[in-house]
């Protein structure tokens, strides 16, 4: 994984110098002209250009190019929630490994419910195999359970359902969930709780395979319907019915919904 740092910090180091090369000409006065020294040429504009204006427009500029680079998110780890089990559908399979491969094709690190069966199973041999980092957290009473055979990258053994949850949370960057039966969905929507009540901003996803959760979607809206859903809270989760549109609507994510508390009120190291 040492490979994976280097190139992605590289390529940050790239982003950087082009932004600092684009932001580098300088201003000069002399007598009632400005000039602008550029490599290539020099253009005069007007003396009754304020220069005050033009440093806010100098400084416009560098804001809108930082806004731009800092609109897409770069995800290192993912967190996935996903089924034991693969389902009766092959599609459900065959989304569980183009999400692996796609994580992989990123460079991006797996972390995930640390089961070696079913879906679990299928994303996480497939990111391990590709050369990523997977960090699987399991509770000691599942591991008969969810892994069989051999356990596929790290695997953090932890007490209880609650401690699993809190340290994928912190291991990740974002989550995404798979089909899966009620523990998937009750990983996903504590996700999205948390993102309620302010204990994290991150973009949580649901890769929508087949219409497997389009009664799901159903209930959230008409959770806003009858009033117990806040329209701006609906947007927490963004859902996609490919895994390369989910993580591209996941990148572009910024939070609208107001928080129930601010995220210093929560005692973030004691709960999570």
């Amino acid at each position: 994984m040492q490979t994976k740092r280097s190139v992605w910090k590289k390529g940050c180091g790239e982003s950087k110098a082009k932004v600092s090369a684009s932001a580098s000409a300088s201003a000069s006065l002399s007598q009632n002209t400005i000039f602008f020294h550029t490599s290539s040429s020099k253009t005069s504009l007007p003396s009754f250009l304020p220069t005050t204006l033009l440093g806010r427009r100098m400084e416009g500029e560098e804001s809108s190019t930082s806004a731009t680079n800092q609109t897409k998110k770069r995800f290192k780890r993912i967190c996935v929630f996903c089924g034991s089990r693969p389902g009766y559908k092959s599609a459900f399979s065959d989304a569980a490994l183009q999400l692996g491969k796609l994580l992989v094709e990123r460079k991006i690190d797996l972390v995930y419910g640390g089961g070696s069966v079913g879906l679990m199973g299928l994303i996480s041999q497939t990111v391990f195999n590709g050369g990523c980092h997977v960090l699987g957290v399991i509770p000691r009473a599942l591991l008969p359970h969810e892994i069989s055979g051999e356990s596929i990258g790290e695997v953090k053994t932890v007490a209880d359902m609650h401690q699993r949850k809190s340290e994928m949370e912190k291991n990740a960057d974002a989550f995404i969930a798979l089909p899966g039966g009620y523990g998937t969905m009750e990983e996903l929507l504590e996700m999205i709780t948390w993102s309620q009540l302010g204990i994290h901003e991150k973009p949580v996803g649901l890769l929508n395979v087949d219409g497997y959760y389009n009664s799901l979607l159903t209930l959230f809206d008409k959770g806003v319907e009858e009033g117990f859903i806040e329209d701006s809270a609906r947007n927490i989760m963004i859902s996609a019915t490919t895994a390369a549109e989910l993580i591209k609507k996941m990148e572009e994510y910024a939070p609208v919904h107001d928080r129930v508390a601010p995220r210093q009120t929560w005692e973030v190291d004691q709960l999570l």
